[in-house]
């Protein structure tokens, strides 16, 4: 089982960060899930960010916490956005068909090439 680190912040725009580290399994959607929800709650902010740049590992109950903040976001009105998932994460939400819910494409971006 992992550990995450979750840590909540406003930005100028009003915007709502929750800025997520670790992985997200068992031992931690519990917390992620509640404080989404909660914040979400009490918060009422027009837009939520989600940032997983440093999620390390995501299993199908991460999936889950993410997807019941979409949903509370979507009951107080609030755009909820996933930012920088890393190619892991990204294809955990691809292979769920989720990653056009949350604004993400659904197929991987291809090689870069370069043109001179």
């Amino acid at each position: 089982m992992g550990e995450a680190v979750m840590t909540t912040r406003r930005q100028a725009d009003g915007a709502i960060v929750v800025d997520v580290r670790g992985s997200l399994d068992a031992a931690t959607v519990d917390t992620l899930r509640q404080a989404l929800v909660s914040t979400l709650h009490a918060e009422r902010p027009v837009l939520m960010i989600v940032d997983l740049t440093f999620v390390t590992f995501m299993d199908s109950l991460g999936v889950g916490a993410l997807v019941s903040g979409f949903n509370a976001a979507r009951e107080t009105g609030t755009r909820f956005v996933l930012r920088n998932p890393s190619e892991f994460v990204h294809r955990q939400l691809r292979i769920t068909g989720l990653a056009e819910m949350f604004g993400l494409p659904s197929a991987s971006p291809g090689p870069q090439t370069y043109t001179p």
